[in-house]
């Protein structure tokens, strides 16, 4: 992708997220807000460990990795080129500290920090492995950086019901703004070596499962609350397929629900990859 590309792609990330503040806590809180305790354990910063220390949570959303943190006792920022985005994340953890800022150029020290974290957020910049250079400039000598992607599409069952949905009655190519491979950082060799490239000494990467519990109504209900991509995604498609798609969406979560004996709650599995450096 060229500068120009990348570019229009960052302005449409941000003018989606300032409107998405505060629907996208309403579906977050139930699936990517799960990543929270793996990406502090990862990072020192477990129960127990966290008092005195200090955190960076980058692209922090509603904040929850930074709120976490706090409530264990280490003195945590958030930050959010969603200036929205900050705003929600304080109301939610007034304990922690939010900001807007660029996770690309991020307005902090070298070693400013002891940990630094970002659930999901790689998936969204133009330049990701410009923000891994930046957690790294911040961390301070022997600090730790934590990050979690989603597993491709096919394996995360919510893009799975939703994808599947559209390409049998829409169109998943739609035209969208020019984007970054979303799935790149999906498997863990490719994140250890961004991590290495990066300056990090020390980098792993592993699986982790998210376990989301939902309703077939509020997983449809979620599509006009999701990520900028997945919610334009929808939003492109024809006026007349639009129904169809819905009605798809909810017929493929009923189906599963019952064939997993539940009831009245569809339990979904969202498994991940958390990325791992050492500074």
């Amino acid at each position: 992708m060229d500068q120009k590309a990348l570019a229009a792609f960052k302005a449409f990330e941000h003018q989606g997220w300032e409107k998405l503040a505060d629907s996208y806590y309403e579906v977050s809180h139930a699936s990517t807000a799960k990543a929270a305790e793996d990406l502090l354990d990862a990072v020192g910063l477990g129960e127990g460990e966290a008092q005195g220390r200090s955190l960076l949570d980058v692209a922090t959303g509603p904040g929850y990795s930074a709120g976490l943190a706090a409530a264990r006792g280490a003195s945590a920022t958030g930050i959010d080129f969603a200036a929205a985005m900050a705003a929600k994340a304080a109301t939610l953890f007034p304990a922690a500290t939010f900001r807007q800022g660029d996770a690309e150029a991020l307005p902090f020290a070298d070693a400013s920090f002891d940990a630094v974290t970002c659930a999901f957020g790689l998936l969204h910049f133009a330049d990701p492995d410009q923000a891994m250079r930046e957690a790294r400039r911040v961390l301070k000598p022997g600090g730790r950086y934590a990050f979690t992607v989603w597993r491709p599409a096919e394996e995360v069952e919510t893009f799975k019901i939703f994808r599947a949905a559209m390409a049998e009655h829409g169109d998943l190519n739609v035209p969208l703004p020019e984007a970054p491979a979303m799935f790149r950082f999906a498997e863990e060799a490719e994140a250890v070596r961004s991590l290495k490239a990066a300056g990090f000494a020390e980098a792993s990467a592993r699986r982790i499962t998210i376990h989301r519990e939902t309703t077939p109504e509020a997983l449809l209900d979620g599509l006009s609350k999701a990520t900028v991509r997945t919610k334009a995604l929808f939003e492109a498609q024809d006026e007349a397929a639009k129904p169809k798609i819905k009605a798809a969406i909810l017929e493929r979560a009923r189906a599963l629900m019952a064939e997993r004996g539940g009831d009245g709650v569809l339990a979904l599995e969202m498994p991940a990859v958390l990325g791992i450096g050492a500074a």
